[in-house]
């Protein structure tokens, strides 16, 4: 059996709870268990707690027709309890806003034969992972954590981002660090690789965690906007929705303009909602003028 790494502290706080750290490895698909997956674990436990809200799932669905039964893996379990600890604790609100992103794909466009040379894809996610980098760095207060008592703001001098992925065994979050630091090229590699490791599910615990703010991206599949949850520890999440054409008045007349849908849920104990509009605004304004992206 490989031995389980953990530090004393962390040890220590699950043996106080009764957690076994050896199972929760399991469930998690690795052998480094931080204290934050102790603390999801245990939120998760308290959030799943009530024997008095188990009634309404204690149901015979076969008395009502056909049924079949498929076991929800480790992995989606473990995920299903931390979004439930997330929904019950965290006052969450949600902002709409939309982006012109015109500006985005005439880059792109003109990018397209440098991209297939160098054999990267240059994806309009590079361009939300830059944005959202920048726009972190000017307002401090959504690149936060807020402590376990509510009592104490930890604001972050890094900006790494989360990337939501859909897999076969469930919803990973890889993170690319230091997103404000990089550019489109190297975010674009990164984006790639991680979310072809994540389907292998072969990215590594130190590649998963300590997110400023998460991106989750549905433009490759449908919808007009979503209600994203807040991942904890952090205080928002970005929802990024299908782009399509929509006629915008352009001050002469209506043009067809490609219109990216956005949804930004945060954590109303941190955040307010003039601030999560004027963050929206700033981070739309950048998309509109990529040039201060790459420059």
């Amino acid at each position: 059996m490989t031995a389980i790494v953990a530090s004393p502290s962390t040890r220590q706080r699950a043996r106080e709870a009764g957690l076994d750290l050896t199972a929760l490895a399991a469930e998690l698909g690795r052998d480094t268990i931080s204290s934050g997956d102790v603390d999801d674990r245990l939120r998760g436990r308290r959030a799943a707690s009530g024997d008095d809200n188990s009634r309404y799932w204690d149901v015979d669905h076969g008395q009502y027709g056909p049924v079949r039964e498929e076991a929800m893996s480790r992995f989606s379990q473990v995920a299903a309890l931390n979004l439930a600890a997330a929904q019950q604790l965290i006052p969450a609100v949600t902002h709409h806003d939309r982006a012109d992103m015109t500006a985005v794909e005439a880059i792109r466009a003109s990018l397209r034969d440098e991209a297939q040379a160098k054999g990267v894809k240059i994806t309009a996610l590079a361009f939300h992972v830059k944005a959202l980098a920048r726009t972190l760095r000017d307002f401090p207060r959504f690149n936060a954590s807020l402590s376990a008592d509510g009592a104490t703001l930890v604001l972050k001098d890094y900006v790494h981002i989360g990337i939501a992925v859909d897999t076969p065994h469930g919803l990973m979050v890889p993170v690319i660090r230091d997103a404000d630091r990089k550019g489109l090229w190297r975010i674009a590699m990164e984006v790639a690789d991680l979310a072809a490791r994540a389907q292998q599910r072969k990215v590594g615990a130190g590649e998963m965690g300590g997110a400023s703010m998460s991106i989750s991206n549905l433009g490759g599949i449908g919808g007009i906007g979503f209600t994203p949850i807040v991942n904890p520890p952090e205080v928002a999440i970005l929802g990024i929705s299908r782009t399509e054409m929509a006629p915008v008045w352009n001050g002469d007349a209506f043009a067809p303009t490609p219109m990216t849908p956005l949804d930004l849920s945060y954590d109303h104990r941190v955040v307010n909602g003039a601030d999560a509009a004027r963050f929206l605004v700033r981070y739309i304004n950048l998309l509109a003028d990529p040039r201060r992206l790459i420059l």
